[in-house]
């Protein structure tokens, strides 16, 4: 019995995406027209952001316990470059996550609590058989 500590994140992720894809949660419309980030450039050219990130986000948190959106933030976030001076670190957007996490908790993978997101027995069940199903395949 395997859990999501004990398997590749960035296999746990690509599959808990396939799952959340299965289940239908719904994709912003500006989702197309947006960066994730103002340190990027260009909007995010993988087919399936959304449940990537939606995924990865359920992993946080999973993984973090209670995390508010501020933390994600910075987690999500990147190096901007500049011309003169050094690179500076650049939160990511907040409304991508926020709607990612108001998608999850709509779905039932997470709830809100005192001090930030926590997940429901659903949503680490949902976690806890993709990690299993990657053992067993492996």
């Amino acid at each position: 019995m395997a859990n999501v500590y004990e398997v590749d994140s960035g296999k746990l992720v690509s599959a808990a995406a396939m799952k959340l894809k299965e289940k239908g949660i719904a994709k912003p419309a500006y989702l197309d027209y947006v960066k994730s980030s103002p340190s990027r450039e260009r909007i995010p050219q993988q087919k399936d952001f959304w449940y990537i990130r939606s995924a990865s986000l359920l992993r946080q948190v999973y993984v973090s316990g209670p995390v508010g959106v501020s933390r994600l933030r910075t987690r999500y976030g990147s190096k901007k470059g500049h011309v003169v001076s050094r690179h500076h670190h650049m939160r990511a957007g907040g409304s991508i996550i926020t709607d990612a996490l108001n998608a999850l908790e709509k779905a039932g993978y997470v709830k809100k609590g005192k001090q930030g997101r926590e997940i429901t027995p659903s949503g680490r069940s949902l976690l806890d058989k993709v990690a299993n199903e990657l053992t067993r395949g492996a």
